[in-house]
């Protein structure tokens, strides 16, 4: 059987960069369901516009009747769950959006995949694969001296969108117990890199810098992140469906822990190369220091052994050729972030400066 592929939230960031992948590899016949809310953007996939391999819906993952009618139809070989609402400030605003995707839209996924595949042949059980795409907020918020995460350390979630989040892995393990449910589960760290949306810290700091805007920094700008690059990630969720234990979860990490003064600083430091002040001063000097958001978690860290152990992968871009990549794309798409930035999302015109998020998933 050919492979199909069924990609929730592959209009976003990180689901994008996997879609656009899996088309220009030719690895399988893939269907995009995406909401498109303010995260979601169609144009990210405009590249698929003509490729007969790709089919685009713009639907709700807690849409019971859809999701039924999607498998049914198409008769996916794998889902990849990307789907979800992410932005940690929004999820202390608005915490019920978040239960809504994360919890019942996982549910509504889950439960609908075990219903499809119950009354399929053996060869699709066999084959079938439901990778369940999570966070290393989960796990809540390491000391300076503590190990990195592992897949045994336990859930200690400590904002609604990493409650969410934990819940909706919850479900996954659930699923797989109980019912047979071919689910795989990875927890990433923070990922960055083209098409991710303007919110989040890297594109946040590009932008403001080039538009002469002031710069905000969390805190004392010592929150430790373990950031890894787009690509590295679809690498490896790409890995792990092919190789992956069902009903196991699997940690990936970009072994590149940096402050989040050191990203800033490294990011200005390329665009005092690649885009210099027209006053010759250095963007450095735009950094303001803005109050730190409640439950802000300060150390994250991933150790993704058992994935090279087991599988074989590894990052292949370090952090430094990764964020030139990224800067520079994010000022070659200048026509992309503004078209975002000009949209109104339920009200709310978003700026560069509206919310200054970490980079998480």
């Amino acid at each position: 059987m050919s492979k199909r592929w069924l990609v929730t939230g592959g209009a976003g960031f990180i689901g994008s960069n996997f879609v656009l992948e899996a088309r220009k590899k030719n690895l399988a016949k893939v269907m995009t369901l995406d909401l498109l809310t303010y995260a979601g953007n169609r144009s990210n996939l405009s590249a698929l516009d003509q490729d007969l391999d790709h089919e685009f819906v713009q639907g709700d993952i807690a849409d019971p009747s859809l999701i039924r009618t999607l498998l049914e139809s198409f008769k996916p070989t794998a889902i990849f769950h990307f789907a979800a609402e992410s932005h940690v400030d929004r999820s202390i605003d608005h915490p019920g959006i978040f239960l809504k995707t994360n919890v019942e839209g996982t549910f509504v996924l889950l439960d609908e995949a075990r219903k499809y595949l119950s009354g399929k042949g053996e060869h699709l059980r066999d084959d079938f694969r439901f990778i369940h795409v999570s966070t290393d907020e989960v796990f809540g918020s390491l000391g300076p001296g503590d190990p990195p995460f592992t897949e045994k350390t336990p859930y200690a979630p400590n904002s609604p969108y990493a409650a969410s989040k934990a819940a909706s892995d919850h479900l996954a393990r659930a699923y797989f117990h109980t019912y047979g449910l071919p689910v795989i589960t990875t927890n990433c760290s923070n990922n960055f890199g083209p098409w991710q949306f303007p919110e989040k810290l890297i594109p946040t700091v590009v932008l403001a810098a080039i538009e002469g805007k002031e710069i905000p920094l969390y805190g004392d700008g010592l929150n430790i992140r373990d950031w890894l690059f787009v690509g590295d990630h679809v690498r490896a969720i790409r890995r792990i469906h092919e190789a992956g234990s069902i009903g196991e979860t699997y940690n990936i990490g970009g072994n590149s822990e940096r402050t989040n003064r050191s990203v800033i600083d490294t990011i200005l430091s390329i665009l005092d190369t690649e885009r210099p002040r027209r006053d010759g001063r250095s963007y450095s000097e735009q950094i303001r220091l803005v109050a730190d958001r409640p439950g802000h978690d300060r150390r994250y860290a991933m150790d993704a052994s058992r994935l090279k152990r087991e599988l074989s992968w590894a990052p292949e871009c370090s952090f430094e050729s990764a964020i030139g990549e990224t800067v520079r794309w994010y000022l070659a798409n200048e026509g992309w972030w503004k078209d975002i930035r000009s949209r109104t999302y339920a009200g709310e015109r978003l700026g560069v400066l509206s919310s200054l998020e970490k980079g998480e998933k």
